[in-house]
């Protein structure tokens, strides 16, 4: 069953994202819009992440075919695209062309790739790459002992907690390494684990259930460090704060559980195409910015200009290059199923 409402989410987290990176780029309103809140797009992106994983396998058997067509659709998602951004910024970069991420070297290439280190919005995706796996312990523990996802979730909280979110990065022979952006990032997935552990069964009561929560995403730039009203560094309240991990939890569980299915702001056209499209864009976005902002323009135009050509070339990217490459992985898990029915017969 499609939850249309987290299409919306994806592209929510993704205009979140643009619009930050557009404002600290181009001093958009005094950079009131930036100074890394796209971390609040990220942190949806990450909830999205643990509640869809949590949502579509933790009730199917944990064996053998059903892990590898989880990881093959994982990896068809992820992997295609961020490689070809990767590669394409290393090749660029020799060539002194700034026209996707910097990726002067061999080691930092090798940090990239082995999901170690990313420059830029890269970042995000070693963490994303690495709950994959971590998912996989809380799926083994889902059928007889699925309390232990609990226990699990709640200890780690714990030891992050009573050592204040270690900073372990640093470099392997020369290939740089970040485990801490995967550390701060955990409670996030976390909180998106457990509520898709309990979207089916938990029963929400038909008068709690209204369009106007729908407003609560109103919150979201109010975490912004020019307007909230917490006190701690803006740097360190984005991704250690309960307040902000509070507040976005919030947020996202009155949007996929109290909002009506059939709400007309996240349920559209518009909004569907803007989930479908929301990876390219997030990781495409960037570079068109930059080139867009050295163009002889007003700022409302370059705002135009660049959320356009992001949105056009988000969409060819999707339906040229992701699309197919995950049919293609469809195709090969069905042919793989077909064979092994024709072996047993």
């Amino acid at each position: 069953m499609e939850i249309r409402k987290l299409n919306a989410l994806r592209g929510i987290a993704a205009m979140i994202v643009f619009i930050t990176h557009f404002s600290d780029i181009t001093n958009w309103f005094d950079g009131v819009l930036g100074g890394g809140s796209g971390a609040y797009g990220v942190m949806l992106f990450f909830m999205l992440s643990g509640f869809l994983m949590s949502y579509l396998y933790l009730e199917k058997a944990f064996n053998k075919e059903h892990v590898k067509h989880y990881f093959l659709a994982r990896a068809g998602r992820v992997l295609p695209l961020y490689l070809a951004v990767v590669l394409g910024s290393y090749l660029f970069t020799q060539f002194d062309q700034n026209l996707l991420y910097d990726i002067p070297n061999v080691n930092i290439l090798l940090g990239h790739l082995l999901f170690l280190h990313g420059e830029s919005v890269l970042w995000s995706i070693p963490p994303e790459v690495q709950f994959y796996l971590i998912f996989i312990i809380f799926w083994a523990f889902a059928k007889n002992r699925a309390g232990y996802i609990y226990v699990s979730i709640i200890t780690v909280m714990l030891v992050l907690f009573l050592t204040n979110f270690p900073r372990i990065s640093g470099d392997l022979n020369g290939i740089p390494y970040n485990v801490f952006n995967s550390i701060r990032s955990l409670p996030f997935f976390f909180i998106g684990v457990i509520f898709g552990l309990h979207y089916k069964s938990l029963v929400i009561p038909s008068y709690l259930k209204k369009h106007c929560f729908v407003f609560s995403l109103c919150l979201i730039p109010l975490l912004y460090p020019e307007f909230t009203p917490v006190t701690s560094d803006a740097k360190r309240k984005m991704w250690l704060s309960y307040e902000v991990l509070l507040v976005m939890s919030s947020v996202f569980f009155a949007v996929v559980f109290l909002v009506p299915d059939n709400n007309a702001l996240l349920a559209n056209k518009i909004t569907d195409l803007l989930g479908k499209v929301s990876y390219s864009l997030y990781l495409l976005h960037m570079p068109i910015i930059v080139q867009v902002n050295q163009l002889n323009l007003s700022i409302e135009i370059k705002l135009l200009v660049s959320l356009f050509v992001s949105v056009l070339l988000a969409y060819l990217t999707y339906s040229y290059f992701e699309k197919p490459i995950a049919n293609l992985i469809r195709s090969t898990k069905s042919s793989n199923i077909k064979n092994a029915t024709k072996a047993l017969i």
